[in-house]
């Protein structure tokens, strides 16, 4: 059976989710939080030790100021009510991306991070403000400015997900087969799992049942 280390989501189709049942994108939003937290308990559950979450991408930006502002204060709610009860948990968070927010969110993730740093029973790196083109750029951009020999290994050091392992599963909810600028990088050899549910349909059950496909895949990486 194959070791599963991590597992990146794309959370897809809350504001779907939202208008079919509620008639409002946002309250999509909220129940996809429920959806999280599920998520969050089953990979404890199946000793995964990273988990990380496509919350916001830089092209996002490009939403409704009204929703934009109404996530950004579901996070707020979240990291104030939330982190403490991650922290005893033993779980750490690392957020990847360009935190560009306001000032109390930007405080609110940075104290989130500093809290929770020695934990080491699962790493959720958050990806906020997040664009993989984005991170390539500035890690070719940082690589020439230190000098560096372009190889793999120093081209790696400048990724935002440095020091953290490639996604072993990519799992993408709301019936969409596409990556919309994430972990290119990292992806390159993650078993790719597209769900026709929207996010907040998404239960603890279809996450397992997609891990036990995924420990069951022949994984070649190239080989026979």
């Amino acid at each position: 059976m194959n070791p599963l280390n991590h597992v990146a989501i794309i959370m897809d189709g809350n504001g779907r989710w939202g208008l079919r049942n509620k008639n409002s994108r946002n309250s999509g939003h909220k129940a996809g939080l429920n959806t999280v937290e599920k998520i969050i308990r089953e990979s404890l559950k199946n000793k995964i030790k990273f988990l990380t979450l496509y919350a916001f991408s830089t092209e996002n930006w490009r939403r409704p100021k009204k929703e934009i502002n109404y996530l950004f204060s579901l996070l707020e709610n979240f990291l104030m009510n939330r982190i403490q009860e991650l922290h005893k948990q033993n779980i750490k968070l690392k957020v990847i991306g360009v935190k560009n927010f306001s000032k109390k969110l930007n405080k609110l993730l940075i104290k989130s991070e500093k809290k929770t740093l020695k934990n080491t029973k699962l790493q959720i790196n958050l990806a906020l403000n997040y664009g993989s083109k984005f991170e390539l750029i500035n890690a070719f951009k940082s690589l020439k400015k230190n000098n560096d020999k372009v190889t793999e290994k120093n081209f790696i050091k400048y990724l935002q997900t440095r020091n953290i392992p490639d996604p072993d599963l990519l799992i993408r909810t709301g019936n969409t087969k596409r990556l919309s600028n994430f972990l290119l990088w990292q992806l390159a050899y993650s078993e790719i799992f597209f769900e026709k549910k929207l996010w907040p349909d998404f239960t603890a059950k279809d996450y397992n049942n997609i891990i036990k496909k995924f420990k069951n895949i022949k994984r070649n990486f190239g080989k026979i």
